[in-house]
């Protein structure tokens, strides 16, 4: 299986709250360059976090795949997630696209890498990073690469 996992593009710097910011022009195509680089991908589901810059930066890749189901929207993917928590709920899913936020992102790269989150991987702003494993679990995928756009 593989899983992508997809950290927002550049968001306005301020909102009301933090989940409201807005992706800016740069950011959306940030998104769109690396959204290029799925393109071809077998991407069976595409799961993002419930803020708005990270719902804008999923539909932006849903548009580019022409991807038919909806966008899966979870509250777990919110930017102090718990990587645990994101590998119990993906032990059903195969080839996911994770939309999501730092330091979720990073941490849960080296917690699939690594076993561990003492090292978190560094992720820009739409920054892509591909896993590859028989399953989703701590220490056993590997990092192919990380995209940057």
């Amino acid at each position: 299986m593989k899983v992508w996992v997809l950290r927002h593009g550049e968001a306005e710097g301020h909102a009301r709250t933090d989940a409201e910011r807005n992706l800016t022009e740069h950011g959306r195509a940030e998104v769109l360059r690396s959204a290029a680089e799925l393109i071809g991908q077998p991407i069976s589901a595409i799961i993002a976090s419930p803020y708005v810059r990270a719902q804008q930066t999923a539909q932006l890749v849903r548009e580019v795949l022409g991807f038919e189901p909806e966008i899966r929207t979870v509250p777990w993917l919110t930017p102090d997630g718990n990587p645990l928590q994101v590998l119990e709920k993906l032990d059903t899913d195969d080839n996911v696209l994770l939309v999501s936020h730092q330091p979720l992102v990073g941490s849960l790269i080296s917690f699939l890498q690594h076993g561990h989150q003492r090292q978190p991987q560094p992720m820009h702003t739409a920054s892509l990073a591909e896993l590859e494993g028989d399953f989703p679990l701590a220490g056993l995928m590997h990092l192919n690469h990380v995209k940057n756009p």
